[in-house]
């Protein structure tokens, strides 16, 4: 992301960290799990500065002494900057249906914040583009791209596409999804693998099972305060996501554990059953997954590793 054109963070005074932002227009059910806690317009059009709190009680960061919070963070810090600006800058309703299309990230290892007492506080800068919008001036979908500093260094960057459709499109969508993921063949008798082997830091943490034919998809805890704070009808995307990083570590052994980099597009929704299956190949220090429910792909993408 080029900022050589957008004022730089604090241009205005510091950003809040006193307090979250609304839970509602992250989709969040509960108050722990909201990460930002300002956001604001630049002097550049469509430029936001943000504020985001990473909390080493997060269930996410790793219990390996390495000090460094899960990429999952970032990327949750992305997913809520993506339903966050749309709704409170660009007038999206908040009764629309919120469908991440792709998204990516990028981490500089050498520069990232260790974790200190309490947690980390990130200051973000996101640049919006592609805005879409109907007649009626109504947004229909858009994508960011934010990079991410701590104490005045940029330690991180990432991106994403976002849509917004309302109910009636939603219900079409989901239809024909669930009628698809249907016809997936149920698997056979699966296990969790050992939480150290996923490289989790407890059982309840594991979204991968095992049975006679590879990978799938099935969470260990379908409550998990993380991966779903609140009710959906398929598998979020953040799942998807961590399913393809356990993959990973789990088939390699754990020589791959922790991703600087990441790709996944979705090209359908994953159903909640039957389960999809990760398939994943390693080529040197990049891997490459995908994710596949009745035959046929929901999602793809790639990792890279120091």
């Amino acid at each position: 992301m080029n900022t050589s054109s957008v004022a730089p963070f604090g241009e205005e005074g510091p950003l809040s960290r006193s307090r979250t932002v609304e839970r509602e227009l992250v989709h969040r059910t509960s108050v722990a799990e909201v990460l930002l806690t300002d956001v604001r317009p630049t002097s550049a059009p469509d430029v936001f500065e943000a504020a985001a709190s990473w909390p080493r009680a997060h269930s996410t960061f790793p219990r390996d002494g390495s000090q460094r919070n899960s990429p999952l963070v970032l990327v949750e810090t992305l997913r809520q900057l993506g339903l966050y600006i749309p709704l409170r800058f660009h007038g999206v309703p908040a009764a629309r249906h919120a469908i991440i299309s792709d998204l990516h990230f990028r981490l500089t290892p050498e520069s990232e914040p260790p974790a200190g007492p309490g947690a980390t506080e990130v200051t973000c800068l996101v640049r919006v583009s592609a805005v879409r919008r109907t007649r009626d001036r109504t947004v229909t979908g858009l994508r960011l791209d934010a990079t991410f500093a701590a104490h005045g260094v940029v330690f991180g960057e990432a991106g994403g596409g976002v849509r917004f459709v309302d109910g009636a499109g939603y219900t079409a969508l989901r239809t024909r999804g669930a009628r698809d993921g249907a016809t997936a063949a149920p698997p056979t008798a699966a296990h969790h693998p050992e939480p150290a082997a996923l490289t989790v830091n407890h059982p309840q943490d594991a979204v991968l099972a095992e049975d006679a034919d590879g990978l799938l998809v099935a969470p260990a805890d379908p409550l998990h305060p993380f991966l779903f704070d609140h009710p959906g009808d398929h598998v979020p995307g953040m799942v998807l996501l961590e399913a393809a990083r356990q993959a990973v570590a789990y088939r390699s052994g754990g020589a791959l554990t922790r991703p600087y980099a990441g790709r996944l597009r979705a090209v359908r929704f994953t159903e909640l059953a039957p389960a999809a299956r990760v398939l994943c190949a390693r080529y040197h220090a990049t891997c490459v997954f995908r994710v596949v429910q009745g035959g046929t792909p929901t999602a793809y993408g790639t990792f890279s590793y120091p």
